[in-house]
């Protein structure tokens, strides 16, 4: 990967607030490099060039950070669904080695890159999985479980709120149209709080929506 990548990459995490002394960010570059290998095969993402992957892929995953929420009881435990091309489960794991990572997809195509990913970036917090989340059985229990582009909030808040710690939480990672979404979510027995997020390079604007079961 190009010294200009490298700069890009720095500059936005620098924008974010974010230190970049305490982020990988040539295994952010490794993770690109891999990624642009296995797309033109398999695609496994509409973004093609690097240089949007770093927003759209690394400095879009890393706006999440500061939100991952740590339970030391329950060992920091952290689930991705439909993780797809391992955004922002790997990015996130890679920032976060105290944290203990399942990425879990349905798409083999997808989970065998991220498999791949994981040796290539010698990431030992993360498990991959192959399965549907409706299907997903765990004997753990996670402090936080995120999604990217997944489903509606309500249908994630269903699939997943069963694997959630006591004092867990959810956070779906979203545009900025959320009305209808929120409008349907707030039948469920939950409390909500939307964050706006800004991400050098990404327009249109995204949102943290972070959800709360009542207990």
């Amino acid at each position: 990967m190009s010294d200009s990548l490298f700069v890009k990459l720095q500059q936005g995490v620098e924008a974010m607030d974010l230190a970049d002394d305490d982020l990988p960010l040539q295994a952010y570059l490794s993770y690109i490099e891999l990624l642009v290998q296995w797309n033109s095969a398999y695609n496994l993402t509409a973004v093609r060039d690097p240089e949007k992957m770093i927003a759209y892929h690394i400095l879009d995953s890393l706006a999440v950070l500061p939100f991952i929420h740590g339970d030391e009881c329950q060992g920091n435990k952290c689930l991705d669904i439909g993780t797809g091309a391992g955004l922002p489960g790997i990015i996130l794991a890679l920032a976060r080695p105290d944290t203990h990572w399942v990425l879990l997809d349905g798409n083999s195509k997808k989970t065998r890159f991220v498999q791949q990913a994981v040796l290539t970036l010698n990431l030992k917090n993360v498990e991959v999985i192959c399965c549907r989340v409706e299907h997903y059985e765990s004997e753990n229990i996670f402090s936080t479980i995120v999604s990217r582009a997944f489903a509606s909030l309500a249908a994630f808040f269903d699939c997943s709120h069963h694997l959630l710690a006591p004092e867990g939480i959810l956070l779906a990672m979203k545009g900025p149209e959320l009305e209808n979404e929120i409008s349907e979510l707030s039948a469920k027995a939950v409390s909500t709080r939307i964050i706006p997020l800004v991400v050098p390079g990404i327009t249109g604007g995204r949102s943290l929506v972070e959800i709360v079961p009542k207990r």
